[in-house]
């Protein structure tokens, strides 16, 4: 897994600082599972994730943090009939595709103007 580049720091603390909340470790490193695979994962998934690369985090933590994510804007909740929501770092205007069989939920691009009409 790697680290967040340059980049994504800055982009993870001007979205927090404008959203009164500041970039800690924590939140950096759920930031950037969410940058490595954009697999959708649960909460679950990413708190997997996250303890091989931060030990000590807790599943609240990881809450936590998705929640301060999404509600300054970096991450989208994907809600799937009545499975475990799902995490997208993908803000460009798209559809997403979820696969019965796989289970995994796909990213699908739409044409300017349609998700309006949707």
């Amino acid at each position: 897994m790697k680290r967040l580049g340059q980049e994504d720091k800055e982009t993870l603390a001007t979205a927090l600082d404008h959203a009164g909340q500041r970039a800690t470790p924590q939140r950096e490193a759920v930031f950037s599972i969410l940058l490595d695979q954009r697999d959708h994962p649960t909460a679950d998934e990413v708190y997997a994730r996250t303890k091989s690369r931060m030990p000590t985090i807790s599943m609240a933590t990881v809450y936590n943090c998705l929640e301060t994510l999404v509600s300054s804007g970096l991450v989208k909740q994907v809600n799937i009939e009545r499975e475990p929501t799902r995490y997208c770092p993908n803000l460009a205007p798209h559809a997403h595709f979820h696969c019965r069989d796989t289970g995994r939920v796909y990213d699908v691009p739409v044409p300017a103007g349609t998700m309006e009409k949707l």
